[in-house]
């Protein structure tokens, strides 16, 4: 390994140290890993400014000793690697791109042989270092497939639209309102969101038929009878991050009935969202 290189990696190791959080130092991705999720892929872009995809040109081992919060079982290395393609994010980036990332070791203490290797980098610019990353998460840097791209595009497409669905952050209210006949009835779920936009879910009852809900991201009242399709940024948005119960505050139905309606209501809705899985911690 050249002195030039050793100087790299140790000077990139240095400013890891000062920018990285505490938690969540190291910086990886898993070992012969279970297949990522819709959910893990859009936690992480969803966190990320520049999404990446690169190859692995070369990689050196960084002295355990510089490796604060170091997993057990893993090393961490400096990687060079040459930019393919800038998936979402406005820094520059030139043909070669530096970054640290914690890689599980075998039995022999050996990491996977990555070069050549095409990888998606899930990263924010480093300031003052052109050229240099920063992983957003132990797990920010993703083997690059056919159908990963595909799906990656897809996530990035809907995260980045005009109308992208604002990240959903909590129930602040609900209301259940009954019909004028029996079994007639509607449940409005109010939801907090990060940018205190609107956002709102609609079940509604009729005479003789199962209930139906949508979702709406606007100030428009939902289209009930089409809720979210799964593996959509509108269903992360909601089976990622609504609550298993609404604060007990926020249910003001009128009478215990119709709280214990609007409480069904909401736990149909769970139910039909589905588990959020994720495999990347």
């Amino acid at each position: 390994m050249s002195s030039k290189f050793q100087h790299l990696a140790a000077g990139l190791a240095g400013a890891y140290l000062a920018l990285a959080p505490v938690a969540g130092a190291a910086q990886g991705v898993p070992a012969g890993p279970p297949e990522v999720t819709y959910a893990d892929l859009a936690d992480l872009a969803d966190s990320a400014g520049l999404v990446v995809q690169a190859q692995v040109a070369k990689m050196v081992r960084v002295e355990d000793a510089r490796a604060r919060g170091l997993t057990p079982g893993h090393g961490r290395f400096y990687v060079q690697a040459k930019t393919r393609a800038l998936l979402t994010g406005r820094a520059p980036l030139g043909e070669s791109i530096s970054y640290l990332v914690d890689l599980p070791l075998d039995a022999k203490g050996k990491a996977p042989k990555l070069k050549k290797q095409d990888v998606f980098l899930f990263a924010r610019a480093v300031p003052g270092r052109p050229g240099e990353l920063q992983l957003v998460t132990p797990t920010a840097q993703q083997y690059w497939t056919v159908q990963g791209e595909a799906r990656l595009r897809g996530i990035l497409q809907g995260l980045t639209a005009p109308d992208a669905p604002a990240s959903v952050t909590g129930v602040r209210e609900l209301l259940y309102v009954p019909g004028n006949l029996a079994g007639q009835g509607e449940t409005q779920i109010f939801l907090n969101t990060k940018d205190s936009s609107a956002a709102s879910i609609t079940v509604r009852h009729e005479p003789g038929a199962a209930p139906v809900w949508g979702v709406s991201f606007s100030e428009l009242v939902a289209d009930a009878g089409h809720p979210p399709q799964r593996d959509t940024i509108e269903w992360y948005r909601l089976a990622c991050f609504l609550p298993n119960l609404p604060p007990a505050r926020a249910n003001v139905s009128e009478s215990y009935a119709a709280q214990q309606q609007a409480l069904s209501d909401y736990r149909m809705v769970l139910g039909d969202l589905g588990v959020c899985q994720r495999t990347l911690r």
